[in-house]
């Protein structure tokens, strides 16, 4: 009987095979990346990275789908490594206005200040004539850390800085624990006039026992087209909670040491993003853009360092933070063939607070000076075929350009990266 069961069950697989076929979609990316820099020292460093991303997706109903691709990357920094991840898995459904997401999904805020990349949980969405409304809630703890780029106190840097350790799994591969709530609203034309696109966002620490850093986001970005221009405005408050780590003291009365737990602590921090586009009148598609961001630093027990949920950084070999920065970049972007384009920035730094830490070695007691130098880089992108993309970039860090390390020696890379879709 059941082997009866089997064969009407096997049966109707096989006949809903090619219908159900058509639904799905198979990929295979492989990418691969080399890349040669000297950090004003005399040895050279040298990176390479390649791996293979597997995709598949399947629609069902009218407006059901399902979508997951995975790494295996294999690279050398100083030593070899290998690293598995999970990428992009959603489900996503829509209900008319309304719509659902669910699983590992990119996020990101409207400024891309505060919390940008591939996130775990959920979001629901509903579009009317008032605009885009999103409601969602994910966790951070699950995600390969470098990937995730979640480093707000210094217990999350540590995490950060362990190497990957398959003896020791699940302690040296995934990201700080935290749990992150968003909700947006967007309007793509309002008063039919002006973009608009904020958001409210708060975060939970839960990495630590004892060092905690909890925060709350406002943002906001307006977009003002003008003719041929692009005029971009955005700002963004944050409120911070901060229990610094244990202290440990030696008691001299009592002949050894003290632990002292300290209080949390609370400040306001703020950042801010002036954009201009200007679409050029050429034969083919261009663009030129001035873009400033600004991130505040220390400047009173009230006022702190602007700290993101994830890390990014404002400049291409320069990998300055944005707390305590302020960068200015110009840019120009241009697609002269079907197959090849090119794009050329160039930026400056500059400190705005001398007591505010960073990704950089500073002498905040003997130093006062704040211009950090600037930097110039290039990208070409060749794509002879749909299903290949070549990218080359090579560009310089000039540190003596500013007044910081006025003697410093200039920082370059280049770099090579290929994308073939196989299948």
């Amino acid at each position: 009987m059941k082997k009866t069961r089997f064969n009407y069950l096997f049966l109707i697989l096989i006949l809903l095979l090619p219908v159900s076929l058509g639904a799905f979609d198979f990929g295979l990316l492989t990418n691969q990346y080399m890349g040669l820099s000297n950090a004003g020292e005399d040895d050279n460093q040298f990176e390479y990275k390649g791996g293979v991303i597997p995709r598949f997706s399947y629609l069902f109903g009218e407006t059901g789908s399902f979508y997951t691709s995975a790494s295996f990357t294999v690279g050398y920094l100083d030593e070899f490594y290998f690293v598995p991840e999970l990428l992009r898995t959603e489900f996503s459904i829509g209900f008319g206005g309304f719509g659902i997401r669910a699983g590992r999904f990119n996020y990101s805020d409207p400024l891309t200040y505060i919390a940008n990349g591939l996130f775990d949980g959920i979001q629901l969405n509903h579009t009317s004539r008032f605009g885009r409304f999103g409601l969602g809630a994910w966790y951070t703890g699950f995600q390969y850390k470098r990937e995730a780029k979640i480093r707000m106190t210094e217990e999350d840097q540590r995490i950060y800085d362990l190497k990957l350790n398959y003896s020791d799994f699940f302690d040296t591969y995934f990201a700080p624990k935290r749990m992150l709530g968003s909700l947006n609203w967007e309007h793509p034309s309002l008063v039919g006039a002006v973009g608009l696109n904020t958001a409210v966002i708060g975060q939970i620490d839960f990495s630590s026992e004892y060092e905690r850093l909890h925060s709350e986001y406002f943002t906001l970005k307006l977009d003002v087209p003008v003719s041929s221009f692009m005029f971009e405005f955005g700002g963004a408050i944050g409120v911070t909670q901060y229990r610094p780590p244990p202290i440990i003291v030696f008691d001299p009365e009592k002949g050894e040491p003290t632990i002292i737990y300290p209080d949390y602590g609370s400040y306001l921090s703020f950042a801010g993003k002036f954009g201009f586009y200007w679409t050029l009148p050429t034969s083919f598609n261009s663009m030129f853009s001035f873009i400033l961001n600004h991130g505040s630093g220390y400047i009173s027990e009230d006022i702190g360092p602007f700290t993101p949920i994830t890390t990014s950084y404002y400049g291409e070999i320069f990998k300055a933070e944005l707390p305590g920065l302020t960068a200015f970049s110009l840019n120009f972007a241009g697609r002269f063939h079907r197959t090849f384009g090119a794009n050329a920035s160039l930026s400056y730094f500059v400190l705005n607070s001398l007591k505010t830490a960073n990704n950089f070695a500073l002498d905040t007691e003997e130093n006062k000076d704040r211009l950090l130098g600037a930097e110039l880089f290039f990208k070409f992108t060749w794509s002879p075929f749909s299903d290949l993309q070549l990218t080359f970039g090579a560009g310089t860090f000039m540190p003596s350009l500013g007044n910081v390390w006025r003697d410093g020696k200039p920082h370059w890379r280049v770099d090579l990266a290929a994308v073939l879709a196989i299948y």
